[in-house]
């Protein structure tokens, strides 16, 4: 099995997808470790050199960050943040979000810019290895100051509190560490602070609900091709030349796409009766290239947030200089989340619309895809629940980052709200490939209805695997058991 390595190189967003599938383990370099210690050494010598305060080094925190810290108890000093910041409520997160976050933590501080001891970062490491995932809940941070509340709840096992999942049981983290032969660690000046600040619980999410897009964008395609043919659409809105002269790079490639899915259908070359289809239809390579242009910006967002150092104060060894300042905002990234939420949304309701037509008894289709309808409602009510699960994706919608709340007696008096931007741009990613499966429930039903006539060989090939796991429906049946089974089926292609 490969082994990851941390290091400086830059880390993409298909590399940690490829890390979390393929279940890879992870290790430092030798250059991260360099880093690391070559970090904390100049942090060690600075503070029998310096008079001066350091921030949240020698110092309390906050507007607290008046307040000077003997040297006795800095270690305690650091203990003690991430106890009382460990404040996280609601939901839990979901485990591999969290393994997410441990692996977005491990880079961020494997730059040499954080203080931390080496083996504060080998103890992430081998959580990560080994499936130690601390509980961390969804609520508690503000997205400024870093991800404070989930990120100390993710550090409280380094330190034996706090529980951790191992092995699908919920744990109190000294049980596991004991079990291991771990020793707590004990954290030295700045750690605690290197271990909270940062925007990792955002960054996870958002990584998380990347990795989904990429794969959505791709079904919504395929999905919306099958539905097309069922519908008995047009190719002309997807040709190169209507689509290449408005210049949109997704555009361009959802056409293309569109076309090399099509070629070779018996139903999309037979002459059509109808001039123009719906928007729905005529429109996906302006609606789904608006989504693609989307991923692509918040990537390149996302990457530049996950290969930076985002705690503070920020330790600069070879310029000799402790900065304290804010790259812990998670301004830059909670602005593209509430983006992408849209943007992902957007093919949720487009998705919907298609649906809606397929089962409105037109262009030969029986009404609601059923052969005797009346006796039998059909396809009536999954397009109700693909309304109502667009209409929550359009709540979840308005930007959590045009808020904030000032925290911390007004020294942290502008804050990004970005975490919420996370968790519920995860919601919406949940809800699209929901509203796609659904989609996809009515096209296989409508494509059969339009037999012998076939479609494409990739169109063809689609189905078959979909026919496997749902069937054509005959007679009215319990629909829910075959709805789960679409967005299971979705969830492996």
């Amino acid at each position: 099995m490969e082994t990851h390595h941390i290091s400086a190189e830059w880390l993409t967003i298909d590399r940690v997808g490829r890390i979390l599938n393929e279940n890879m383990k992870i290790a430092l370099s030798d250059d991260a470790k360099k880093r690391i210690i070559a970090c904390r050494e100049y942090l060690d010598n600075k503070m029998e050199t310096q008079k001066e305060p350091i921030y949240g080094i020698t110092t309390g925190f906050g507007s607290l960050c008046n307040i000077s810290i003997g040297k006795e108890d800095l270690s305690q000093l650091q203990k003690n943040l991430v106890m009382s910041h460990s404040c996280g409520t609601g939901e839990r997160v979901p485990a591999e979000i969290v393994k997410l976050m441990l692996l977005l933590k491990i880079q961020s501080l494997s730059y040499g810019n954080s203080g931390v001891q080496l083996v504060t970062v080998e103890r992430l490491v081998d959580f990560f290895n080994n499936d130690i995932l601390p509980v961390v809940f969804q609520q508690g941070s503000l997205g400024a100051s870093g991800d404070l509340a989930p990120l100390a709840n993710m550090s409280l096992p380094l330190l034996g509190l706090g529980e951790v999942e191992y092995k699908g049981e919920i744990r109190p983290s000294a049980e596991v560490l004991a079990e291991m032969g771990w020793e707590p660690v004990t954290l030295m000046s700045k750690e605690g602070l290197a271990l909270l600040n940062g925007t990792q619980f955002m960054s996870a999410h958002g990584v998380w609900a990347l990795l989904k897009a990429f794969r959505l964008s791709r079904l919504a395609d395929e999905i919306g091709a099958m539905s097309l043919e069922a519908f008995d659409g047009r190719i002309e809105p997807f040709g190169p030349q209507v689509n290449e002269v408005r210049h949109h790079r997704g555009q361009i490639e959802t056409a293309a796409r569109f076309r090399e899915l099509l070629a070779g259908s018996e139903l999309i070359a037979r002459p059509k009766t109808h001039v123009q289809d719906p928007y729905s239809f005529r429109c996906i390579p302006q609606v789904h290239g608006a989504t693609k242009d989307t991923i692509a910006y918040v990537t390149k967002v996302m990457e530049d947030e996950i290969n930076s150092p985002t705690d503070n104060p920020t330790v600069f060894p070879d310029d000799d200089i402790i900065v304290s300042a804010g790259n812990f905002h998670g301004q830059p990234i909670a602005l593209p989340m509430d983006f992408l939420a849209v943007a992902l949304a957007e093919l949720g309701n487009i998705s919907e619309r298609r649906t809606y037509k397929l089962i409105s008894g037109t262009r030969g289709l029986p009404s609601f895809l059923v052969a005797k309808p009346g006796l039998n409602s059909g396809f009536m009510i999954p397009q109700y629940a693909a309304a109502s699960i667009v209409s929550q994706s359009k709540g979840l919608c308005w930007p959590a980052s045009c808020d904030s709340i000032p925290s911390s007696q007004g020294q942290e008096d502008h804050v990004s709200m970005g975490s919420n931007s996370a968790t519920k741009l995860c919601r919406v990613a949940d809800n699209t490939e929901r509203v796609l499966a659904i989609e996809l429930f009515n096209a296989a039903q409508a494509l059969d209805f339009r037999r012998p006539a076939r479609s494409s060989r990739p169109i063809e090939a689609m189905h078959e695997a979909y026919r496997r796991v749902v069937p054509f429906i005959d007679n009215d049946t319990v629909m829910y058991p075959l709805i789960e089974k679409s967005i299971q089926f979705l969830s492996q292609c």
